[in-house]
């Protein structure tokens, strides 16, 4: 058994609140209803991060991942594992077909998911960023949760409108993608990214779920009950990836909360939409966090992101663990 972090009385409530989201394996449920997640990132310079985040949402416990990326991605990805389902459907510049048509496909694909993560190696070509744009809208059409990251963000800083008042987004911004969405909305946060400057720029945009990455992770959708922090001891190492790790456990964790939400077990207490929105973000920190921790433990400054990958299924069951009747 690895050693067991540190945790604060208003940590392990929350880890309380986050089990309760969490789906009993039970056997009447079959397969993709424990989570149909997909990452659309990936394209010629990028696929490691794709990767990451969908390997990220399986071995946190999700039934299907899918990568959504460029057919040059797509060729790499399948190498790395034969688990994920890696769909070529993305386009760079220059590319005869418009964004409407190529977002048609992916678009399609919606109705069978039940969370999106955008962003991990997409890069600013400005075909895939178009693609993109359409996707999100139609994604918000259906209702279906979002988690945007990397590049999915430097559209967001120049178009806001797509997720301006979307409550089921999740935006993931390091401190200087922060401070682009920020000046993006003419916020001025007076270089406050901490509790008060997230909620500032989750109140700008609208009342979208803001997880600002940093030495702590703030998560808030600008009300005072739903601003919380992400204080979880981490590893030292800052290597490349790690927030892939984060938006996978989100999209897994959205996932099951539409499960929760639904009813497909009988559930413990009643949590509203909002507040296991809340519950999702901050349990995909604190789940990357402990990954971190461990990874950092074994690796030192060597570790890697792949090193947290491996480290999901473990952090889960240190953090969370499993409901009696899993184990039966």
């Amino acid at each position: 058994m690895p050693d067991q972090p540190e945790m604060s009385p208003a940590t392990k409530e929350l880890l309380k609140k986050v089990r309760m989201m969490v789906p009993p394996m039970l056997e009447k449920f079959h397969k993709g209803m424990l989570g149909r997640v997909a990452v659309i990132g990936g394209s010629e310079n990028y696929t490691g991060a794709p990767y990451f985040s969908a390997m990220a949402s399986a071995r946190l416990g999700a039934d299907l991942s899918h990568v959504i990326c460029t057919p040059p991605a797509a060729n790499v990805i399948k190498t790395y594992s034969p688990n994920l389902m890696v769909h070529p459907l993305m386009r760079e510049s220059p590319f005869h077909q418009p964004a409407s048509t190529l977002a048609s496909p992916v678009i399609a694909m919606l109705t069978h998911l039940h969370s999106l993560v955008i962003g991990p190696g997409l890069g600013r070509d400005d075909l895939m960023q178009a693609t993109v744009a359409e996707v999100i809208a139609a994604a918000r059409e259906k209702k279906l949760p979002l988690v945007l990251d990397a590049d999915a963000l430097w559209l967001v800083q120049k178009r806001p409108e797509l997720v301006k008042g979307y409550k089921e987004c999740v935006l993931t911004p390091n401190v200087v993608e922060f401070g682009r969405l920020a000046q993006s909305v003419g916020l001025d946060t007076h270089g406050d990214t901490g509790k008060e400057g997230c909620k500032a720029l989750a109140n700008a945009l609208g009342g979208v779920m803001v997880v600002r990455k940093g030495g702590v992770d703030w998560i808030s959708d600008g009300s005072d009950d739903r601003t919380v922090v992400g204080d979880g001891q981490g590893g030292r190492k800052r290597s490349g990836g790690q927030g892939d790790t984060l938006t996978g456990s989100i999209g897994t964790l959205l996932a099951w909360r539409g499960m929760y939400l639904e009813g497909a077990w009988e559930t413990e207490g009643s949590m509203g939409r909002e507040e296991t929105l809340m519950l999702a973000a901050w349990g995909g920190s604190a789940i990357t966090r402990e990954c971190s921790r461990l990874a950092f433990g074994k690796r030192g400054r060597s570790l890697q992101a792949s090193d947290l990958t491996d480290e999901v299924p473990v952090a889960f069951e240190t953090l969370i663990g499993e409901k009696e009747e899993s184990k039966l």
